[in-house]
């Protein structure tokens, strides 16, 4: 006999909803309780002029989709929340005021937002026990202070994490220890077109991915993953001192990760790159080389579309005179750093970089003005990309269209969102959605800093 679990009242902050707006919706049969004290904070925020605000708007609408039959009486004592899926058992949403409980519950003082939120919780504790109840909130200073005032369960949103320590994030490739031929037990190779295709048991690498790279400790060995069935994996030789020795715009590999990366690059297979790593491992050097070598050497793209999230979480750009690409220009200094880098043995760097950037039609453009866009044969690179969410992430994958390569690289040790953790953010979160996908790569580089000193600070600050 299946146990029936207990029902708990999961009690939502603000930021729970202006991170994922149909947040209440995912708690299963459990109830959700959202505080006056939230509406309020979510009307406050709707009409300001920034990204967040529309997450409000979505968030006050999917409410009010529940709640727009409800009586008063209803919106109190809980409205049924829509089944998803199998599921068979409702829970409930319920709207509770607030401001009424100071006078009833000895919690935090003060009239503070944060406070009113955790004295409801601390309320629904006492007058609903033993039932359970769970303040949901991504703040994390909230969580210590409402564990400080008595509340006995405080977490944070978890619905769309789907790893817990970036530590274990895919890292795209797969190192052997020692000699990777000394493990082979069992190997049919063929030659197809250029390409030498090994076949072998799937036991070798049971956790294998589609296009993750393969390589070993003793530096004889390079490959890929081109396909998987539960016996086999094929897998592409990639020749280890081939890779080391391709280029692009006069770019080739300091070590054997930008040597996966510049492989998945030059890939036209490839609608999506994901390079993650530390600063100065070469990340948008890399990405830029094999930007302009695809676009201007191959033509195989019509243009250079370099887009970035600006400081204030893809807010705005702001009002002083000015192109859409003069204002992002400061934001996107790391390109023209690396356009200067590429281009700096020239007779003329300065005109040479201003030349590349007309042939290779290479535009700065605003995260802010990707929405409802169509992106045709062109090649995207979103750089910074740890400080943006999924669905920020989501709105710009979705606006490449046919013929278009997106490349996504960040550091997830370089977070300024305030809303957004490494676990949370939305390029922990592609570069795990993506790790099946046949027309995706992920590469984490590593070893290559800028110099001494920045080697010495990574280290020790």
């Amino acid at each position: 006999m299946v146990r029936k679990r207990s029902k708990k009242i999961y009690v939502l902050d603000t930021n729970i909803l202006l991170h994922e707006p149909f947040a209440f919706l995912n708690f299963q049969e459990h109830d959700v309780v959202i505080p006056m004290t939230v509406l309020e904070e979510l009307d406050h925020i709707k009409d300001r002029n920034k990204d967040v605000s529309r997450d409000a708007r979505v968030a006050i609408r999917a409410l009010e989709d529940v709640l727009r039959d409800a009586s008063p009486e209803q919106m109190l004592h809980g409205v049924a929340l829509p089944l998803h899926g199998e599921q068979k058992i409702s829970g409930h949403l319920t709207i509770i005021n607030d401001h009424h409980l100071k006078d009833e519950l000895p919690g935090l003082p003060g009239g503070e937002n944060d406070h009113l939120i955790i004295n409801t919780a601390l309320y629904l504790q006492r007058e609903r026990s033993p039932q359970k109840v769970i303040l949901v909130t991504k703040d994390i200073n909230m969580r210590l202070k409402a564990k400080g005032a008595g509340l006995k369960l405080v977490e944070d949103y978890r619905t769309d994490q789907l790893i817990d320590d970036v530590r274990f994030l895919y890292k795209g490739y797969y190192r052997f220890p020692g000699e990777f031929w000394g493990q082979v037990k069992e190997c049919q190779t063929e030659q197809k077109d250029r390409d030498i295709l090994h076949l072998l048991e799937r036991q070798l690498l049971p956790d294998a991915y589609i296009n993750e790279f393969l390589i070993d400790e003793a530096e004889s060995f390079a490959g890929q993953v081109v396909a998987i069935n539960e016996q086999k994996i094929r897998v592409r030789d990639l020749g280890y001192e081939r890779m080391m020795h391709r280029h692009a715009w006069g770019i080739t590999p300091k070590n054997i990760y930008q040597a996966m990366a510049l492989e998945a690059l030059l890939d036209p297979n490839m609608d999506l790159v994901i390079l993650t790593g530390p600063a100065g491992c070469g990340k948008t050097l890399i990405a830029l080389a094999a930007a302009l070598e695809l676009v201007i050497e191959k033509g195989l793209y019509d243009k250079v579309i370099v887009t970035r999230n600006t400081p204030e979480i893809a807010e705005s750009i702001g009002f002083l005179p000015g192109t859409e690409e003069e204002k992002m220009a400061p934001w996107l200094a790391a390109i023209t750093d690396s356009l200067e880098v590429l281009h700096k043995t020239d007779e003329h760097p300065h005109a040479s970089v201003g030349y590349i950037m007309d042939k290779a039609n290479i535009q700065f453009k605003s995260v802010n003005f990707m929405r409802g866009r169509s992106i045709q044969n062109a090649i995207v690179i979103l750089d910074e990309c740890q400080n943006l969410s999924a669905a920020q992430l989501k709105t710009i994958i979705t606006r490449c269209g046919e013929g278009t390569k997106l490349i996504c690289s960040g550091n997830l040790s370089q977070i300024d969102s305030n809303y957004l953790t490494a676990v949370t953010s939305g390029l922990t979160y592609i570069v795990e959605r993506f790790k099946n996908f046949p027309g995706s790569a992920t590469i984490n580089l590593n070893g290559v800093v800028r110099s001494r000193l920045a080697s010495f600070a990574e280290e020790n600050l």
